[in-house]
This record gives structure tokens, sequence and C-alpha cells, in this order.
């Protein structure tokens, strides 16, 4: 851990919480100018270990290209498994399932996009470990961890995060990354809108005899999306996937019960062999999935970003997209009004960056509702309907193209670094 910095002026901007995106969001400061310290109650040793959470993200174009520009993709390396396929049905199995399925294939956009892949699944181990390299990098990054942020003081002139240990850090604005439950948003008095699905996510990571061919695979079963998605291979050429597996909670307790070999007989059950025998590799997670949305991204001398202020359900791999779209919108205004002297605290500054975040924010909170409730049933009239609707959207070339783009993080009003510019 980097040596702490002694004065209590340390920085402009205050970060609470340095998980993925947190550290993201201090990386994009700190690589831009922006004196930043970053708390976070985890201890590096701790979250750098092999499994931690045992979670892998999907990595959007417009998210990795946010990641290049602040410098942490060249960490990744050869870590990130590329997709440039992407199969979406629905049915029982797999295998069994309608013939009217969706499928996205890189190569019919590669031209506009200046890419062979659509997006990348990167296990979170490796991000981790690819955004501390980087934060050790930046002479504006302070990264204090572990440590425990006791309360934050806010008013007109000025914030601090006031650490457990009577450490303080005075800023110009705290940005809250500090996840679902947000101490620091329950304290500004910020209110959500939430509702616990009746679902559990279950996450492994699988062996499997044939190789993916970097295909993803989104599949909707009754009790929700059943996704496997391509992993890089082991340093032996085994091949592996990460495994997203929506269930009802009854039958996910009864799931996470079984052994290994059971366990991995209920995954061939439901996605049948085209990968050929499937077996789970190491520690399987089980996660309660739900919804939630802050009524305001912003508070008094406060920003919100990531799951502080959003929570959406994994369907389609879109929540940590959304997490980097809100930090390249905030480091963006942040950076814009240092250049024009503005306090970064002010309430006009946060005021766009409000605007900019609210309407991606409810849009895809609104859709992945929406498609979860949609195809977590079993009604067969609804069912023939989803099935039409995805054949039809396969066969109109446009929309699809259009659905693609929005799948990549390449639509509506992009931050500079997901366009691929500097900030």
């Amino acid at each position: 851990m980097r040596k702490q910095r002694e004065v209590e002026e340390a920085a402009e901007v205050a970060i609470a919480g340095g998980g993925l995106v947190g550290l993201t969001l201090g990386c994009a400061l700190a690589g831009a100018g922006v004196p930043v310290t970053v708390v976070d109650a985890e201890d590096p040793a701790t979250v750098l270990g092999e499994p931690f959470d045992g979670r892998a993200s999907a990595i959007a174009l417009g998210s990795r290209r946010l990641l290049e520009g602040v410098g942490v993709w060249r960490h990744v390396g050869d870590e990130a498994a590329p997709i440039r396929d992407i199969r979406v049905s629905d049915g029982r199995v797999a295998e069994a399932a309608s013939r009217l399925f969706l499928h996205y294939d890189a190569d019919e956009v590669a031209g506009q996009i200046g890419s062979d892949a659509m997006g990348w699944i990167v296990e979170n181990r490796v991000l981790r470990r690819a955004l501390h390299r980087r934060a050790a990098e930046l002479p504006d990054l302070e990264l204090l961890a572990p440590a425990r942020v006791d309360h934050a003081e806010r008013s007109a002139g000025g914030a601090a995060l006031v650490l457990a240990d009577g450490r303080r850090r005075a800023a110009r604005l705290i940005a809250g990354c500090d996840g679902r439950g947000s101490p620091l948003r329950q304290a500004a008095g910020i209110r959500v809108t939430r509702w616990d699905y009746p679902q559990d996510g279950i996450v492994a990571t699988l062996l499997h005899e044939l190789d993916h061919e970097d295909v993803a695979h989104e599949h909707f079963l009754p009790s929700g999306p059943f996704a496997v998605l391509p992993l890089t291979d082991l340093p032996d050429g085994s091949h592996r996937s990460s495994l997203v597996w929506t269930e009802r909670r009854p039958v996910a307790e009864g799931v996470m019960a079984l052994d290994d070999a059971a366990f991995s007989r209920e995954i061939e059950r439901r996605f049948g062999d085209s990968l050929g025998r499937i077996r789970v590799s190491g520690r399987r997670w089980r996660y309660p999935l739900g919804l939630q949305l802050a009524q305001s991204s912003v508070g008094e001398r406060l920003a919100l970003v990531g799951d502080a202020a959003h929570v959406i359900h994994p369907i389609a791999g879109q929540g940590f997209n959304l997490g980097l779209r809100d930090i390249g919108a905030l480091a963006e205004v942040l950076v814009d009004a240092r250049r024009l002297g503005l306090d970064l605290g002010a309430p006009e500054v946060l005021a766009r960056y409000q605007r900019w975040r609210r309407f991606d924010n409810l849009a895809l909170v609104a859709v992945t509702d929406g498609l979860n409730r949609l195809f977590s049933n079993d009604i067969g009239p609804l069912r023939l309907a989803r099935d039409l609707g995805l054949a039809a959207v396969n066969r109109a070339v446009p929309l699809k193209r259009l659905f693609m783009r929005h799948a990549m993080g390449l639509v509506g009003e992009l931050p500079r670094l997901c366009r691929g510019e500097p900030l």
C-alpha cells in the first residue's frame, strides 16, 4: 500500500469505496491530474486473492474504451475473453429451445465499430489486480486500505471523510461508491425505489470439453436467464466459461446444497451438450437479486456512482457497464469544471452529472426489469410471442444492429472516454 499523505487537504475528490467502480473513478480522475483519495474497507491482500467473490464482468466495447483511456486495460492483458457471437434463446433446455432465436455476430458490424468483438468477459479478480496496478502508477491517487469511513461531513464550504481511526480527508466533493447499501446515500437522506426479486443469482466457473469459440449464450428458462459466458483458457488448455444462473430462491437453495457432480449434471440438463461434458471448477456463490434506483444521484457535495445510485437485474450483463458510464460522465464533468476554475462540489456542477445520467439509469432499470418479467415465466402464448419477437428482430437487420450497438454501449450521449477520446 502506498505511503499515506499526512496533510488534511489531501484531495479535491474523496471516494468512499475502492471496489471496481470506486477505484476506476479514482484512476480516471487522478490520470487527468485531479488529486484523489480512495478509502476502501477491504484489505488489498484479500480482494486480490484468487477466489474473493467468484464473479466475472461483461465489458462492453464502450466500457473497454473507457478502461483503455484511464490506463487500466493494458494491465488486463490477455486475460479478457472476447465475445464475438451472442446467442439468445428461449425454452426449457438450450438445445431443445425454439429455432426462433436471436443471434448477434460481431462480423456484421466490425467495419462500423473498429473491433472484431462486441465485448469481453473478465474475471473480477483480474480487474481488481489491474486497477491496483494502475493506481500504484498515479502520484495523484492516495489509496487508504484497509480503512473504514465513519461518516462524511458536508457543507456549502467543503466536505470531508472522517475515518473510524480518527483520520480525516478533506475534499471539495465526495463520491459515494460504497455499494447498494451506501451509508453515504442514507446519511444524505436520499431515498430509493427498490424491490427484491424472488430469485437468486448463482455464479460459478465451468470447465468443459469443447471450445466455446467466443460465443456467449443467454438462455431464458422459466425461472430466469441462464447465461454461459466465455472465459480465457487455463495454461494447460482447459476450456472455461462463467456461469450466471438466475433461479427461484427455494430452488437455488437446493441447487447450492448439491455436490459438484450433481450440480454439474443440473447445468448439463439445462444447457445441453454443445460444450461437451461440463463440470464446475472451484467454489460457487449465491447472491439475492433486486432492483434499486436512488431518487437522486447527487446531494450537497456528494455524487453517487455505480451500485450506490442504481442496482439492476444481471440479465444482459449491463450492471457494471452502467457504472462505468457513470464514471465517464462524472469524470468529464469534474475535469471540465476544474479547467474552468469551478468548485468541483458546486450545485451547478453536480446538476450536470445528474441530468446526464438520469435517463440512461432509468431506461436500463426499466428495460432489465421488463425483460426479466417477460422471460421468467412459462406461459404458452407469451412464450410464443417472445420467440416470434426474437425471430423478427433477428431478421430485421437494421433493428438488430441497433440492438447490438446498445449491447456494446455505443448508443446515447456517451462520455468522451466511452468514445475513445481523452478527458
